[in-house]
């Protein structure tokens, strides 16, 4: 059984992937709190990515770096703070995540890396410059990591739209506000938990094995479509 190494999986998107991957994989979970299930194939060490020491651990297949932050407000209002703050949480993380278990992804199974990047990326939006500046890196990552590790791991990631979260439960939090998100997507929905992590658990096993370096619009139209 392949071994997922998955960094923020307690709440939210990282919840749902953990979720998703352990009736077939071992899970190792970092993250500073602990996921509420227990499960057999399920390994939980509690760490600050961004200020604590990754754990040494011996085997992976697969890294999912998934932590990441909405800070929404007028470029006036950002502090110089606030971009850093982004960028340690979305780019530093993921590279330190990813210098420490690179060794042992090289030796792993298919291995696989997917990192999370934003719509924010590609749309522009009033007030997400932080996030979408530190989410445009991880996307630059994605590339340059991709083409470097090449043929042996693959790299990808992942752009949703807003998913149904306590991250973005601000966005979503009266009927008015719900109903006004459906509305500016062409697909009249935007995304649940479960969306992500089906398109993540494929994109770590074999049947992706021909894909690498490439950024997965979940969109639910907003930056494919005009209508």
């Amino acid at each position: 059984m392949n071994t997922i190494i998955v960094v923020g999986g307690s709440k939210g998107i990282g919840y749902s992937i953990v979720t998703s991957l352990l009736s077939s994989y071992k899970v190792v979970n970092i993250s500073r709190t602990q996921p509420k299930i227990n499960h057999e194939n399920l390994t939980h060490y509690s760490c600050d990515v961004t200020s604590g020491e990754l754990p040494d651990i011996d085997i992976a297949d697969g890294l999912v770096y998934c932590p990441g932050s909405i800070n929404l407000k007028p470029i006036n209002r950002l502090k110089i703070e606030d971009f850093k703050s982004d960028f340690e949480i979305n780019v530093i993380g993921a590279v330190k995540a990813i210098q420490k278990y690179l060794p042992i992804l090289k030796k792993g199974n298919n291995p696989s890396i997917l990192l999370f990047s934003s719509v924010a990326s590609k749309l522009g939006m009033p007030f997400h410059a932080s996030v979408a500046a530190s989410k445009s890196a991880v996307e630059g990552l994605t590339k340059s990591l991709g083409a470097e590790l090449a043929p042996t791991i693959r790299v990808n990631a992942i752009a949703p739209t807003v998913t149904d979260t306590e991250l973005a439960s601000k966005l979503l939090r009266n009927e008015r506000m719900i109903e006004s998100m459906n509305e500016r997507h062409p697909l009249k929905k935007f995304l649940k938990p479960d969306e992500v992590s089906d398109m993540a658990t494929f994109l770590l096993s074999k049947k992706a094995s021909s894909l690498s370096g490439q950024v997965f619009e979940l969109d639910c139209g907003i930056v494919s479509f005009k209508l």
